[in-house]
């Protein structure tokens, strides 16, 4: 399963944590993105089945994300699909997340 941005969900820390329900790597997950990107999370923002998840459980910086807003304005399974791709919305995951730039550029290749 790849988000809109290329991250892979099944390897995400927080849709590991959500897909065992265990509440101590929730804890964990929130406490190390906490510190990390300087912001409050809480072990209840990390119960996550995946950013294209048709249910309701989607990480939740996820819910205000504004490339996964986009994807599913057009009705894209991912950036990769995308003719305007790269843009400025995805742009800073790409940059951030190595492995999210690859993956797009393989779906992308793979059209």
């Amino acid at each position: 399963m790849i988000a809109y941005c290329g991250i892979t969900c099944t390897e995400c820390p927080a849709y590991l944590a959500s897909r065992e329900d265990d509440d101590e790597k929730m804890a964990a997950v929130a406490k190390e993105w906490s510190e990390q990107f300087k912001s409050d999370i809480a072990p209840a923002d990390i119960n996550c089945d995946g950013c294209q998840s048709p249910g309701g459980r989607i990480f939740n910086f996820c819910r205000l994300c504004e490339i996964r807003k986009c994807g599913r304005e057009r009705e894209m399974e991912n950036c990769g699909h995308c003719a305007e791709y790269p843009c400025r919305k995805v742009s800073f995951v790409l940059e951030a997340v190595p492995g999210a730039r690859e993956t797009l550029e393989r779906v992308r290749e793979a059209r």
